[in-house]
């Protein structure tokens, strides 16, 4: 880092955000999966929230990254032998593609960590952007748009997962708000296509109708995701694929036209679906939590792959209503589970 840079950054750090999401439809966003199935229209439903993963870019020692995170040891390496399949090895993925030396990186995110509500993405998205406003002042060509920013948090955690990955998880946190992703295989058309679902002057209208739970067991997204990718490539279930793109569709309709009994019991088909495949992707927190929702006549969902991690219901206001002290209790039985902010983020991607 030149000198007038760390002047820069002792006199001001930069600091981003980025939201984490619920979700619907998810795996659908890797090519894996909408390649070959791309003559059914493959699409994912993601609602951003108002649980926020922020970054500060701060000066430190010449030549060294230090990277520090609620919920992970501080790590700190030389900046040419930054370990990318380290536990924050995108965040040191991210640091190198930018070529940041003399960088401490500090994260705080807003939700539990490895809580399936796709905070290691937003935190990739956030740090891109940060990195980006840092070229900015160096007049260097930034590309801080929000297309060019998803896209670059994406293909830099697709070349260090080690794992098929999906895109929705960047998307949600760079545009904010209540959206569908269609995704796309033209060569001449982007990746993905947005639609709004719910407009922003309705989030508060939709908020009264959501709940979110923290199980409070981390979820462990790739041991299932690459479950259903395996057999996927094998040829075995793809017909419950083509029933889960379906269900996303109709479930995203139903949303749009405020009907919510139609919209949940879209969702709880698509919960269903997963179960038969991975009935693992509920934890026994999960399956109580989904048993009571069903019982109050609203519909659950994992968030992410599950295995762990978040819960989300949808229903009728009086219903959901009816459902949060019970969820309550159900939680209170696990150290750390408990219900989570469900405000709705129409901002997305932000630098201070």
């Amino acid at each position: 880092m030149d000198k007038n840079l760390r002047k820069l950054l002792e006199s001001k750090p930069i600091e981003a955000s980025a939201p984490c999401r619920i979700d619907m439809g998810g795996t659908l966003d890797i090519p894996t999966f909408y390649y070959p199935l791309q003559h059914l229209s493959p699409c994912t439903f993601n609602i951003a929230l108002e649980l926020r993963t922020r970054v500060r870019l701060m000066p430190y020692t010449s030549g060294q990254i230090k990277i520090s995170s609620r919920g992970f040891v501080d790590a700190q390496f030389p900046a040419e032998a930054a370990p990318f399949d380290h536990p924050m090895g995108l965040m040191f993925a991210t640091a190198a593609f930018f070529g940041a030396k003399g960088v401490h990186i500090e994260i705080e995110s807003q939700s539990p960590p490895r809580s399936a509500l796709g905070g290691s993405s937003a935190a990739a998205v956030a740090l891109v952007a940060a990195f980006l406003k840092l070229k900015e002042y160096q007049k260097s060509d930034s590309r801080s748009n929000r297309r060019g920013v998803a896209l670059l948090s994406y293909q830099l955690e697709q070349s260090t997962s080690g794992v098929a990955c999906g895109f929705q998880d960047q998307l949600a946190a760079v545009y904010g708000g209540v959206n569908i992703w269609h995704w796309q295989t033209d060569p001449d058309r982007s990746v993905f296509r947005r639609k709004i679902v719910v407009g922003k002057k309705s989030h508060k209208e939709l908020e009264r109708h959501l709940l979110v739970a923290y199980c409070g067991k981390p979820h462990e997204s790739k041991d299932i995701n690459g479950r259903w990718v395996k057999q996927f490539l094998s040829g075995v279930n793809r017909d419950r694929w083509a029933d889960i793109i379906a269900c996303t569709q109709k479930f995203a309709k139903a949303l749009a036209g405020q009907d919510y009994r139609q919209a949940a019991a879209h969702m709880n088909r698509e919960t269903g679906i997963r179960r038969k495949m991975t009935p693992d992707v509920l934890d026994k927190v999960g399956e109580r939590l989904a048993g009571i929702a069903l019982q109050n006549d609203c519909a659950a969902r994992f968030t992410g792959a599950g295995g762990g991690g978040c819960l989300w219901a949808l229903g009728e206001i009086e219903n959901i209503d009816r459902l949060r002290p019970l969820w309550q209790k159900s939680l209170s039985s696990r150290k750390e589970a408990c219900l989570l902010d469900v405000g709705i983020d129409s901002k997305g991607v932000m630098v201070y």
